[in-house]
């Protein structure tokens, strides 16, 4: 029993590591400097989106914190953009969904608390398939835009950003969140670190 309890302290504690992210504003830059970076790419804000769904799932492990956020953040720029709100709001739903799978995803914790599972070994199965389904959302979404152009206009101002801007502006969003992520997963995937340990 004091094993799960040791375990289900990391809830919070995860919780509270995406809270943070969020008042930082990491994740309000990452977008747009993914947005710049990804701007010769069919539906670049909804491919942005995914990514950054994807990399603050790593970051909170919960569904409800990462739609909320880049539903208020991603998707009122995609409709002023003129994309379509199917595709816009799908993008969203199913971004905020990698933070089921991907760790430190809290459904994992719970359920190895629940099953006597090792959460290490949980996290470390569920690692590659949900980058995976990420890779998969962002391939579905730029086949819908070449299909079907009209789902994502491209933006008209995305070429005036020079090569070298872009890629300083994507440096200075990605590095912080990628050092913690590496910090946080990499201790816990390398015996390093408990998630109770590496979420503190």
């Amino acid at each position: 029993e004091r094993c799960i309890n040791d375990v289900l302290v990391a809830v919070p504690l995860f919780l509270f590591m995406g809270y943070v992210i969020e008042r930082s504003n990491i994740l309000d830059l990452l977008f747009k400097s993914l947005q710049v970076a990804f701007r010769h790419i069919p539906g670049s804000m909804a491919v942005a989106a995914l990514v950054t769904c994807a990399m603050f799932a790593t970051a909170t492990g919960i569904v409800g914190a990462v739609v909320t956020l880049m539903g208020l953040l991603a998707l009122p720029p995609m409709l002023k953009a003129g994309y379509d709100q199917k595709l816009a709001t799908g993008v969203i739903c199913a971004g905020g969904t990698l933070g089921i799978l991907i760790p430190p995803s809290i459904m994992l914790i719970v359920y190895s608390a629940a099953a006597s599972v090792s959460v290490v070994r949980l996290y470390a199965a569920a690692l590659i398939p949900g980058f995976l389904l990420a890779g998969f959302y962002v391939t579905y979404v730029i086949t819908r835009v070449v299909i079907n152009p009209k789902l994502a206009p491209k933006l008209p101002d995305a070429e005036n950003i020079p090569w070298i801007e872009a890629a300083l502006l994507l440096l200075k969003a990605f590095v912080p969140l990628a050092v913690l992520i590496l910090a946080v997963l990499g201790s816990i995937l390398g015996g390093l670190a408990t998630p109770t340990e590496a979420a503190a």
